[in-house]
């Protein structure tokens, strides 16, 4: 089960209430509608698909939840460390794909950050008006991690753009 799976699993309310019911010790269909509050036949159907979705086993008649499924969706929803080699730990905390989710505190991470943007986003020697320069930075600042205005202002300050005359250049 992916932890996509698991979180369809759990988005029906019911379904969440049953399965607190059960992991609070609730151990049969009759206990656990008595703890949710709900009608027997809604916690069959929700404790069936909880089964199926390897949420809870239904051993000996006794209801419980799979606390090996759980551990083992924990287990592969973690991202592995070296899931893209070579990926500086800057960009695979700061970026989203190629969307801006935060500006790094640190100077020297910011830096790395900013010429990760500046390499994908300028061409060495051609020369941006501003409005080019605001228009290829705009699509990094989708997710609110910063806005267009702050990146070219930081892009200058570190010596990645240079801007002469309101033309833009990466060197």
């Amino acid at each position: 089960m992916t932890a996509h799976a698991l979180a369809g699993a759990l988005a029906d309310d019911g379904r969440r209430r049953i399965f607190a019911a059960i992991v609070l010790g609730a151990t049969s269909a009759t206990d656990v509608a008595e703890r949710a509050g709900l009608p027997t036949r809604v916690v069959l159907t929700g404790v069936r698909r909880l089964a199926d979705a390897g949420l809870v086993t239904d051993a000996d008649g006794a209801l419980a939840a799979d606390d090996a499924s759980l551990r083992a969706i924990a287990r592969d929803a973690r991202p592995a460390v070296d899931a893209e080699p070579g990926v500086d730990p800057v960009l695979r905390t700061f970026l989203r794909g190629d969307v801006l989710v935060g500006l790094p505190a640190q100077r020297g991470r910011r830096r790395v950050l900013l010429a990760h943007i500046a390499e994908q986003s300028f061409e060495p020697g051609t020369h941006y008006p501003e409005r080019a320069v605001d228009d290829a930075l705009k699509p990094w600042c989708a997710a609110g991690g910063s806005d267009h205005a702050t990146l070219r202002r930081y892009l200058i300050d570190e010596q990645l753009l240079t801007r002469e005359h309101g033309i833009y250049q990466r060197l």
